[in-house]
């Protein structure tokens, strides 16, 4: 009985210092994709870095899951999610050309509250009157950063903001996908409908890549992989509800990146928000794996 309780909480630490590092992963992501949008369309930096990514996928894919996991048995709901994916991910691109990177971060956390109310609304899913408080209760968080109507509103806060429902689109469109396939399938097809269909568009917008920028690309697609890598591992070695609350920790590294590599101090408005949405999301999680348990 010990020995199977120790393994267990090694196993929660597992998971939770794996959602940890993939978080942080994908904060370098993104602030590496802040600093490419200086010089290139944030389709033109999602095609390279898909085009990069898309073999590594495929060799996580193989190891985790073997030939299986590049079989598909619906593969138009994978091409819809991947025009999803990409849309957001081109939002969220194009938010990070125009605000902090702590700003955008925060409002990317409203996506669980979004996916509840999406759920309520388009699968007539039953949501109490706990979860839709916490719902309304995120969004005046969103409210709070965006601040609509006084001096400080930035009409690019929105930009994350549709990232965000986008977000809660691609999580909802994950039950249209054939329950026979893997996390590992839903990651490879992700990769490679959002590489295909941003080769369809980047010639729009393709400018010659700079030399002293390939490391960065190469990059990008090292951390972007890695992240979610090592956040979908997360799951599988604690519950949901212990480690996806880490997931918040973005802000953290957000706020350091911003600070170190562009001086940005982002207000205390941005940070109450970023509370505000983060408890509402919080509860969001706690109440759904009571209504589970």
């Amino acid at each position: 009985m010990i020995s199977a309780s120790a393994s267990e909480r090694t196993q929660t630490t597992t998971g939770i210092l794996l959602m940890c590092v993939g978080v942080a992963c994908l904060c370098v992501n993104d602030a590496i994709a802040k600093t490419l949008t200086a010089g290139y369309h944030p389709l033109q930096i999602l095609f390279v870095r898909n085009a990069i990514a898309l073999p590594i996928a495929i060799l996580i894919a193989l190891k985790m899951g073997g030939a299986a996991a590049l079989q598909s048995h619906r593969p138009a709901a994978h091409l819809l999610r991947g025009c999803i994916w990409l849309g957001a991910a081109t939002l969220f691109f194009t938010g990070l050309s125009l605000l902090e990177l702590a700003e955008a971060t925060a409002l990317i956390f409203a996506a669980p509250i979004f996916v509840t109310a999406l759920s309520a609304l388009l699968l007539r899913e039953q949501v109490g009157w706990r979860r839709w408080l916490a719902v309304l209760v995120g969004f005046l968080g969103v409210l709070i950063v965006v601040r609509p109507g006084s001096g400080t509103f930035q009409a690019a806060s929105l930009f994350p903001v549709a990232t965000a429902v986008l977000y809660a689109f691609l999580m909802i469109s994950a039950r249209w996908v054939d329950p026979r396939e893997s996390v590992w399938t839903l990651m490879v097809y992700l990769v490679g409908a959002g590489g295909l269909l941003s080769a369809l568009l980047v010639p729009f917008v393709w400018v010659d890549l700079r030399l002293e920028d390939a490391w960065l690309f190469v990059a990008i697609a090292l951390f972007g992989t890695a992240g979610i890598t090592m956040m979908t591992q997360a799951f599988r070695f604690a519950p949901a509800a212990v480690v996806a609350p880490f997931d918040y920790s973005a802000l953290i590294w957000a706020s350091l990146f911003g600070w170190l590599i562009w001086d940005e101090i982002p207000d205390m408005a941005t940070y109450i928000g970023a509370a505000v949405i983060i408890l509402s999301g919080l509860f969001i999680v706690l109440r759904e794996r009571q209504l589970e348990g």
